[in-house]
């Protein structure tokens, strides 16, 4: 979302390569725009990057990307693209995919939400957070725009409200705390 890339570049920056975890990024893309954000992101991690096709699995230490014009969830551990209706004046990607994260991992899924405008994301962190996973905003006033942090912290369901460069230890210690904890599916 808007002032989303510079948020992205402030935490991949600082995470390290190898968590085992994959990360999923979200954004609301216009269907005309060609995104360079894998090219970008590539400047601050070593991870692999992949735009999304349906039915991608989810792999550790990776970055999947969504395509323009699409709507994603993640269902037994693959990511599933379906057309982005055109007459939906409003449209809700990141609630939608949250929503999704919730039942697919339940404890060990965490929702992020960095700069954006409006209140994506405030929804689906409450499935998130009813699931038991963690529910990570990046703290208002170190976003270029604050509406989505200041939507999402306004539910009350925020773990943790941090600067993006903090968020990696804590989802280092966190990836930590499921591998003890939350046996992963055979």
């Amino acid at each position: 979302s808007a002032g989303g890339l510079e948020a992205l570049e402030r935490l991949f920056k600082t995470l390290p390569d190898h968590t085992g975890m994959a990360f999923v990024v979200v954004q609301h893309l216009s269907p005309d725009f060609k995104s360079l954000m894998d090219e970008l992101l590539a400047r601050h991690t070593g991870m692999a990057i992949h735009r999304v096709e349906d039915g991608m699995p989810v792999e550790p230490d990776s970055v999947y990307l969504i395509p323009p014009r699409k709507e994603m969830i993640v269902a037994d551990g693959r990511l599933l693209l379906t057309d982005k209706a055109p007459q939906r004046d409003l449209s809700l990607p990141i609630d939608h995919f949250f929503r999704s994260l919730a039942q697919d991992a339940g404890a060990r899924a965490v929702a992020i939400v960095l700069s954006g405008t409006g209140s994506d994301g405030s929804r689906g962190i409450r499935d998130v957070h009813d699931a038991g996973g963690l529910v990570i905003v990046q703290r208002p006033e170190s976003a270029q725009f604050d509406g989505m942090p200041r939507s999402a912290e306004d539910t009350g369901v925020a773990d943790l409200l941090l600067a993006p460069e903090e968020i990696p230890e804590h989802l280092v210690a966190n990836a930590a705390r499921i591998r003890d904890l939350v046996p992963l599916p055979s």
